[in-house]
């Protein structure tokens, strides 16, 4: 299973999900461009000494990245979804797709996706925190597929 951030913005963020990968056992893919620049030590602080244990991979721009997938599935995170990830039936090899903080994603790459899910959440606010929707995102999935790492029930 793979985390792709569509053009993130904030260089915590993208620390805290590498430290996500590293952890749950998911490659990350980075989809230019990004809000800030690569070397941001931001990104190592929030990500720590796990950066070294996560595959991470940019890609130029979107249809980069859409062909580098292949046929694996894309599953849109979107506020404008609704169909709950707790309904939707995950598999191993799935692309979770997150949108910029700041905007989502554009029509078009909605559009390029296999699926639309979102996270269900109270009416008052918004949208969570893009770290915080990756963990819990990737958390299901991994469930769902019986991948979790270490997973006690075995």
């Amino acid at each position: 299973m793979r985390i792709a951030l569509f053009e993130p913005e904030i260089a915590g963020n993208v620390g805290a999900v590498l430290r996500l990968g590293a952890c749950l056992g998911a490659e990350v893919d980075l989809i230019e461009p990004l809000g800030f620049v690569w070397d941001d030590r931001r990104v190592r602080r929030a990500a720590m000494d796990y950066i070294d244990h996560v595959a991470v991979t940019r890609h130029a721009d979107f249809a980069a990245f859409r062909q580098a997938m292949g046929a694996r599935r894309l599953v849109l995170f979107t506020t404008k979804s609704e169909s709950s990830i707790y309904d939707f039936r995950f598999a191993a090899d799935d692309v979770l797709l997150f949108g910029k903080e700041s905007a989502g994603v554009p029509a078009a790459v909605s559009e390029a996706c296999d699926a639309r899910v979102r996270i269900p959440m109270r009416p008052q606010v918004r949208s969570m925190n893009l770290a915080s929707s990756a963990a819990l995102a990737l958390g299901e999935a991994l469930r769902q597929t019986g991948t979790l790492p270490g997973d006690l029930r075995a």
